[in-house]
């Protein structure tokens, strides 16, 4: 008789180090791949712009499974319900899954696995999706860390497991329809010339980044007009590729060069900030909604529905602030430190609650990850753990003159002000008039005032956070 085993696939939507899927292959003469649009109580749906890659992430592996003998199967509800039901379908004897960490995902596991070993299916869990799993890295006191430096320099010098190769499986057969209730949003065209999606396009893009641009990485990471990053982001959220698999190309390249050590350490620890969003995750309530310093849920928010609008359409007056939102509309994505910019113009100078910003990020980014989006928000905000402190807010003018000195982002994505000089293009509401006039640009009109004044805001901002 065959054994039919089945692996239900979350974010690591990827063939190669995929404990999971390989532990499935080895347990199975025939094996079953799941994938889960999940309408689970609490467990967080992808945003319109994730759902947009996800699909495109589940028509690529399931052409690369069906070519190992491995069917895919798309379904959408509540997941209590599903694996049961569909383990039950195919009579398999045992279910694999890749961990997952957020509290309402660990808790819907947890009932599915119980429910399953009840029933006598055998049922087996693993680490796949971070460094270090959260359980396994802990302060000198036994306690979980809330500090990123300390706990950085913990984690790499743990024993980081290494990757799994491509399991062998059964011949080809015919890929079944991937997601066939899914329309494409009206908007997503915009994003694909952006991107390439799918595992062997995570693969090509980090070659490209540790052969082209991480010796450059540490200092150009901030300047937003340049291609200085990886863009690892997306397919990480995906589970395109793992972060074991990063971790070890990033190694390898400096083994031997101690020239390129310094750039490889840089880039590995904002891999590992991605770690410590998920420590976060793990160890506290759910952070997309409650603040990590409890002192923050006091915050008294502004409710300026108008500022939020006009932060969301990138029409802010702001110029730095305004592409980066004009950006992420368009492409799914912000540059890093455009992010903090935005972030702290919404949370801090509009006194905007910062869940109202983190759900539109949510929404938009073709990363919009479970743990990094909001811890990153969190942090930004001053409510975090290792936040930024209350007193620190970016300037987004100053800052867009020193790390967009030659207004190339600004220009880039807010074409209205692009004939300004340099010098009045991080700041054209303060241009004189006839340099205005020269550039067409009418302010009020043709591009907007600042909805915000950055030093009373700023000031506002402090009077209501040191309080606290």
């Amino acid at each position: 008789m065959t054994s039919t085993s089945l692996v239900w696939l979350r974010n690591d939507l990827r063939i190669a180090d995929n404990p999971a899927l390989s532990a499935a292959v080895r347990a199975g003469d025939v094996v079953i791949a799941l994938y889960i649009h999940e309408t689970t109580k609490g467990v967080r749906a992808p945003g319109a712009a994730a759902r947009w890659w996800l699909h495109h992430s589940l028509v690529d592996l399931g052409a690369a499974l069906a070519e190992r003998g491995i069917a895919l199967v798309v379904e959408s509800g509540n997941a209590l319900k599903l694996v049961p039901e569909l383990v039950a379908r195919h009579k398999a004897g045992a279910v694999f899954w890749n961990r997952r960490y957020a509290p309402c995902q660990r808790e819907a596991d947890a009932a599915i696995k119980a429910s399953l070993k009840q029933d006598g299916v055998s049922v087996e869990s693993f680490a796949a999706n971070v460094l270090v799993e959260p359980w396994d890295i802990k302060t000198g006191q036994g306690k979980p860390y809330s500090v990123f430096t300390p706990f950085w320099k913990t984690l790499r010098d743990m024993p980081i497991p290494q990757p799994l190769r491509r399991p062998d499986a059964g011949g080809p057969i015919k890929a079944m329809p991937v997601d066939s209730d899914y329309r494409e949003p009206h908007w997503s065209p915009k994003m694909a010339p952006y991107w390439a999606i799918g595992e062997t396009a995570a693969q090509l893009a980090l070659v490209d980044f540790l052969d082209e641009r991480l010796d450059g990485y540490k200092d150009g990471r901030d300047v937003p007009a340049k291609e200085a990053t990886s863009r690892l982001s997306p397919h990480l959220r995906a589970g395109e590729i793992s972060p074991r698999q990063i971790w070890y190309a990033a190694q390898a390249i400096a083994h031997g060069d101690h020239t390129k050590q310094e750039a490889v350490d840089k880039f590995l620890s904002e891999v590992a900030w991605r770690d410590f969003s998920y420590h976060q995750l793990y160890h506290r309530a759910d952070i997309a909604s409650v603040p990590m310093q409890p002192k923050y849920a006091g915050m008294p928010w502004r409710g300026a529905e108008d500022d939020l609008i006009a932060w969301q359409q990138g029409q802010t007056g702001l110029p730095i602030v305004d592409a980066g939102m004009r950006e992420l509309w368009e492409t799914g994505y912000m540059q890093n430190r455009v992010r903090m910019l935005v972030a702290s113009l919404l949370a801090k100078n509009l006194l905007v609650d910062w869940r109202l910003g983190e759900a539109w990020f949510w929404d938009c980014l073709v990363d919009g990850d479970v743990a990094s989006n909001p811890a990153s928000w969190q942090w930004v905000a001053g409510c975090g753990l290792d936040a930024a402190p209350y007193f620190r807010i970016f300037n987004p003018v100053t800052q867009g003159e020193r790390f967009d000195a030659s207004g190339d982002y600004v220009r880039r994505w807010v074409p209205e002000i692009a004939a300004l000089p340099d010098k009045w293009v991080q700041q054209p509401a303060d241009a004189p008039a006839d340099v205005l006039r020269k550039a067409g640009v009418v302010i009020g009109k043709t591009y907007p005032a600042p909805i915000v004044d950055l030093k009373t805001s700023r000031v506002r901002a402090l009077e209501a956070s040191k309080h606290l």
